[in-house]
């Protein structure tokens, strides 16, 4: 069973910056793209950046410019760095295989506040 186990998260102010981490029990990580998701309370999840096998590496228009995806694939984990953090980036954190999802892990929650 592969396991997802997203860190990182907390309390900051807008502005702000915090890197995610999320670390897959999983020895096929290298092959496959890598997503970063969020949900708010009330909305669906959306993929906020995703990382493929090769580095290539796309994002939500609205985070474009704030937020880089990154990868090591020696230690099967996959970061999320977030800067100028704006109120409306508060959402649980995920991570997860974007074309063969496995089984969500308990994300990370991210609040963004004065």
């Amino acid at each position: 069973q592969v396991q997802l186990v997203e860190s990182g998260g907390g309390l900051v102010q807008p502005g702000g910056s915090l890197r995610l981490s999320c670390k897959a029990s999983s020895s096929i990580f290298a092959i496959y793209t890598m997503g970063w998701f969020r949900q708010a309370p009330g909305n669906l999840r959306d993929m906020v950046a995703q990382i493929s096998a090769g580095g290539h590496t796309n994002y939500l228009d609205s985070v474009k410019g704030r937020f880089t995806v990154s990868r090591d694939n020696a230690t099967n984990t996959v970061y999320l760095q977030m800067n100028s953090l704006k109120a409306e980036d508060t959402a649980v954190y995920y991570c997860n295989y974007v074309q063969a999802p496995r089984p969500w892990g308990q994300g990370t929650q991210v609040t963004v506040s004065s």
